[in-house]
């Protein structure tokens, strides 16, 4: 598998259960080494010291549940080295809509508001990459439509977001390109035009039909 994500750009990347978009995250971010293979940013072999300018969301929640909002996203701050960790943290929960809950511990949050605590701490250090996984699982419409302006405004200051999702109309509508993987290979990459065009019916029919388990049964055999 192989793709490239430039500079200011939203890229979805989607796949079913099990094709391996939590492991290539993990990747990225040093969590699993690969057995064969190299991630590079900026043409460099990814190292420690980068990855720490890098923002992560896992699938699976990493906040402290008895810690109080802003004291967390202020801890977290300080740890990224961010010269006022009160200040960060400040400006995303404003951001992100979440003045009202800053005194709450995580655990007496919905798990809506205890998502957009889990961005906010993924912006926190004003990363140079984001690295989602599922960030809309379990959103409500409203929860969708904030987090995907704070996305969209943060790939405008040129720093590219990629994000896994089931919920391809997001996909779609928020992502200028695409990975689609199958069973750990890379089906299709490209821009959403591209895959869209002329000669791609396959990967139209990946994009547009409702299900992924559907799709990829009769677009990748």
């Amino acid at each position: 598998m192989s793709f490239r994500v430039e500079p200011g750009q939203m890229f979805g990347f989607v796949g079913p259960n099990g094709a391996g978009k939590t492991t290539t995250m993990r990747i990225v971010m040093g969590v699993l080494a690969p057995d064969a293979g190299e991630v590079r940013w900026n043409g460099e072999q990814l190292h420690t010291r980068m990855r720490a300018r890098f923002g992560y969301m896992p699938e699976e929640r990493g906040l402290y549940p008895k810690m109080r909002v802003k004291p967390q996203l202020s801890y977290l701050a300080a740890l990224h080295g961010v010269d006022d960790p009160d200040a960060a943290a400040d400006r995303w929960i404003d951001r992100l809509g979440l003045t009202e809950r800053a005194g709450d511990r995580v655990e007496e949050l919905s798990l809506g508001n205890q998502q957009r605590v889990q961005l906010a701490a993924a912006l926190v250090h004003e990363p140079e990459l984001l690295v989602l996984d599922e960030p809309f699982s379990g959103l409500d419409p409203v929860g969708v439509d904030v987090l995907s302006g704070v996305l969209l405004d943060y790939a405008r200051t040129g720093v590219p977001v990629v994000f896994s999702s089931h919920q391809l109309e997001l996909v779609e509508r928020l992502c200028e390109a695409v990975a689609i993987i199958k069973d750990g290979r890379l089906v299709a990459s490209g821009t959403v035009e591209e895959l869209r065009g002329p000669g791609q019916k396959v990967v139209k029919e990946v994009i547009e039909r409702p299900t992924l388990t559907d799709l990829f049964r009769e677009a990748v055999k």
